[in-house]
């Protein structure tokens, strides 16, 4: 039987190993194979069941739920879920795509558009699919109560001090590490590895669960824009979440 590392399925299933250790955390798969210094190996079954998470996690179900139904449910029923996404998210493009048409010709016999015919387009298509989507987001991955906390300490942009301030603060270093070509792995990138380390639990403090919840939601544009959460671009993202791997990787 094979066996492959946290580091080959990570590379492999373009999952991060925070990812794999939160879901070792919460029971949804934990590794065959786990060594007394810690070392986890995953079966070609348990790479398996992190697919099917995968496919269903596009349907926006929530963690909780495949929990209950992941090693009951045949991968033939996993891929026909992800194929009833799918054809709805398609239909929906259609329908974007029809209205658009629309208006193009519209332009092209009248020469001009008006407001009101561009509205379908603005709101119903685009704002009112945005919010939705923010919305499955946080449900599939946090309770009310969890939502209703994090509303509450989570840093926002109207706040001008704090916690807000640091995080910004920590931001912007990333941003210049960005700018210098200094990588996650760099003395700089490291140092702001503990720094992000500190805040995380000034802010959530010893709710570890919570910590990989927000950062799944994080990664989401819909989801932190829904929050009024600080826009942090992709690249920064990107770079905590590889500079804070290196620091736990090494602190192993």
């Amino acid at each position: 039987m094979t066996y492959y590392s946290t580091g080959e399925v990570s590379k492999k299933l373009k999952m991060s190993l925070r990812t794999l250790r939160y879901y070792d955390q919460i029971g949804l798969v934990v590794p065959s194979v786990r060594e007394d210094n810690g070392r986890r190996y995953y079966s070609d079954e348990d790479m398996l069941l992190l697919q099917k998470i995968a496919l269903l996690k596009s349907t926006s179900m929530s963690l909780q739920d495949m929990k209950k139904i992941i090693n009951q449910v045949t991968i033939d029923r996993v891929l026909s879920v992800h194929k009833e996404q799918l054809e709805t998210n398609i239909k929906q493009l259609k329908e974007a795509l029809q209205h658009t048409n629309t208006l193009l010709n519209i332009l092209k016999l009248d020469g001009e558009l008006y407001w009101d015919q561009l509205t379908p387009l603005v709101l119903d298509e685009e704002r009112s699919r945005s919010r939705e989507n923010a919305k499955r987001q946080w449900e599939s991955l946090f309770n009310e109560e969890e939502i209703s906390i994090l509303s509450k300490q989570l840093p926002k942009l109207e706040d001008d001090q704090g916690q807000t301030i640091k995080w910004i603060d920590l931001v912007k270093r990333i941003e210049c590490c960005l700018e210098d070509g200094k990588t996650p792995s760099s003395k700089e990138g490291q140092l702001i590895a503990e720094d992000i380390q500190l805040l995380t639990r000034e802010t959530f403090g010893d709710h570890p669960e919570m910590v990989e919840k927000f950062w799944e939601a994080r990664k989401s544009e819909t989801a932190s824009v829904a929050l009024h959460l600080y826009p942090i671009k992709r690249e920064v993202l990107t770079f905590i979440e590889k500079a804070i791997e290196h620091f736990e990787e090494s602190d192993m």
